[in-house]
């Protein structure tokens, strides 16, 4: 989807919602965009909103971040590193998307598609709860750090010392 499209969609649910698109705002949410894979910190976004509207506040950004989470615009995440981040949600799925989080390097990749449709049914009909939503994260290593420590363990293998 184009950048055009998707801040008009984000625009038409704030609206919906009694809110208008300010300047802030939409800076904000194109940022956001821009970004989608990055998953940033309010910190983050704050200073990529500055490069593009120099006169804006920290406490705005955190501001439209907060009417963004609220409105599940976006998500606010923590994937063990201390900080809070902002992952934007879908338009067309109901819940957010899942995530690997290498606990070595600190990469994250998404899992677009929603593979505890069938573990919601099954909660609902045997504990009679309705899930709203839900977010998986996995956390381990990932196949690039593997890989750098299968070379280093070849290469100490290769290095026997000398009696």
């Amino acid at each position: 989807m184009v950048l055009t499209e998707q801040v008009d969609r984000i625009k038409e649910r704030l609206k919906s919602k009694g809110y208008k698109l300010t300047p802030q705002r939409e800076t904000t949410i194109r940022v956001l965009l821009e970004h989608e894979k990055d998953h940033l910190s309010a910190e983050e976004v704050f200073l990529l909103v500055k490069e593009q509207f120099p006169e804006i506040g920290m406490a705005t950004v955190y501001r439209v971040l907060d009417l963004l989470n609220e409105l599940q615009i976006v998500q606010k995440v923590n994937f063990g590193d201390g900080a809070a981040r902002f992952d934007l949600r879908a338009a067309n799925s109901p819940h957010l998307h899942h995530h690997l989080i290498c606990t070595r390097c600190g990469n994250v990749e998404e899992i677009m598609e929603d593979w505890l449709v069938t573990l919601e049914k099954r909660v609902e009909r045997e504990y009679g709860f309705t899930v709203t939503d839900h977010r998986l994260d996995f956390q381990g290593v990932c196949s690039a750090c593997q890989a750098k420590e299968r070379e280093k363990n070849k290469g100490g293998k290769n290095c026997q010392a000398v009696s």
